[in-house]
């Protein structure tokens, strides 16, 4: 099992139930695909450095979870199609 880091940054425009919803959905396609999820840091509504998608502003979510080379791959396939989801990164962490 690898450990990785899922950046993940929602719009500013989405309702707190909406978001919830979308991160659970996240949190979801993780677990699915054989990931076990570790911590999620939630840092809440910051700054963008640029706008994107004429919004400012975003809610940012570090997912930290364990599994397979595979994984990242499929989480990352499902979240690239989610219209709440304005930006995302999964890294590898080093031991």
């Amino acid at each position: 099992m690898n450990k990785y880091e899922l950046a993940v940054v929602l719009s500013a425009k989405l309702e707190d139930d909406e978001r919830a919803a979308a991160l659970e959905k996240v949190k979801g396609y993780i677990t699915r695909f054989g990931g076990n999820i570790v911590d999620v840091d939630e840092w809440g509504k910051k700054r963008l450095a640029y706008e994107i998608q004429k919004s400012k502003e975003g809610f940012y979510y570090f997912i930290h979870f364990e599994g397979e080379a595979n994984c990242p791959n499929e989480v990352e396939a499902h979240i690239r199609i989610m219209e709440p989801v304005v930006r995302y990164l999964c890294v590898r962490q080093d031991a």
